[in-house]
């Protein structure tokens, strides 16, 4: 995911979720069909889309879903995340659905709410509150930790949209749309410094080697996953300026580490270095005007504005868009003023 990411690629580690050994006397069955009676409440298709992704290992090797198990062979699942050891539970949380069909729901997330469950955040979660409004929601092949209906996902302190899917199918159609990159995915961004006209950001990105919780950028290409942002500048403030990002791949963490390594953190981001005063005058009024504005986000100022891919199962092309929220508005508003 992800800024947003499809949840197969989000982190670079892998954890063993199961492991099954094949009985001396194995007859030789396709690998989806061997896993489909060992795995309850899976589906064959759930699967193979595993298999595509490369979470199914066959001594320790990585095999396409057509892979034909044979006596003795070591048979294991790895997915991007550690074994789920808590339970998901609904929760009535207030969430803004922006649109809903019979095949998904389009979400308006506030900044500061986790999407999914994980390690310190076992609820109060976009997930637990989607339980709560739905009955049951589909799981991809790599959500046996908690991720019911997510394709996609966006960081915590980033505001903006999600699709949620309400189908099997429906996820199964949006996943691959992530996966194949067709899907449209904007943001706006408030970045330090005078940045350039508009451009294009290439550079891999891994874990960073010091820190776990924050991603780095390998330009030569010897770490991390390719990662491409396109961006243009929609207004100056001279020391801060507003841009529009277009993903082409959806890593996690992106934007901010793409801006981070060209020399622009995004204003107030706490885990890339913005939350101090990095461009401006030395003035006491001005380093209060910038902690005023500071004290506006939760975090990051980002949001995901639009989204557009196509309906699982009528074809139409579809696109979403939702404006900044106030407090982001407000903080444009103050800088317009400052300029003058």
């Amino acid at each position: 995911m992800t800024e947003d990411e499809s949840i197969e690629s989000e982190q670079e580690d892998l954890y063993e979720h199961f492991r099954f050994q094949a009985d001396p006397r194995q007859e030789q069955i396709r690998i989806d069909k061997f896993l489909g009676v060992r795995l309850a409440n899976t589906s064959r298709n759930k699967i193979q889309i595993a298999a595509r992704e490369g979470n199914i290992l066959v001594n320790g090797e990585k095999v396409k879903q057509n892979y034909r198990v044979k006596p003795g062979d070591l048979v294991t699942m790895v997915l991007p995340y550690p074994v789920q050891n808590f339970e998901l539970k609904p929760q009535d949380i207030p969430i803004n659905i922006l649109h809903e069909d019979d095949n998904f729901v389009i979400v308006n997330k506030d900044a500061g709410m986790v999407v999914h469950p994980g390690h310190g955040n076992h609820d109060g979660t976009l997930v637990n509150a989607l339980l709560h409004h739905f009955d049951q929601l589909p799981e991809l092949p790599s959500d046996y930790s908690g991720r019911p209906g997510l394709v996609h996902r966006i960081d915590k302190n980033t505001s903006g949209l999600l699709v949620v899917a309400k189908t099997e199918r429906a996820l199964t159609k949006l996943a691959k749309q992530f996966y194949d990159k067709t899907t449209s995915r904007k943001y706006i961004a408030l970045v330090w410094g005078d940045v350039e006209d508009g451009a294009t950001i290439v550079g891999n990105i891994g874990r960073s080697k010091k820190n776990r919780k924050v991603m780095s950028v390998y330009p030569d290409g010897e770490e991390g996953k390719h990662a491409v942002t396109h961006f243009k500048v929609i207004e100056r403030f001279g020391y801060v300026t507003l841009v529009e990002c277009r993903l082409e791949t959806g890593r996690t963490h992106q934007i901010r580490a793409h801006f981070k390594w060209i020399g622009h953190p995004l204003f107030n981001d706490m885990e890339y270095g913005g939350n101090k005063v990095l461009k401006g005058l030395k003035t006491a009024k001005y380093q209060k005007f910038i902690e005023n504005n500071f004290q506006l986000f939760k975090g990051q100022a980002l949001h995901a504005q639009s989204l557009g891919f196509i309906h699982p199962e009528t074809g139409e092309d579809l696109l979403f868009f939702e404006e900044l929220p106030e407090y982001f508005e407000l903080a444009l508003k103050r800088f317009r003023d400052y300029c003058k």
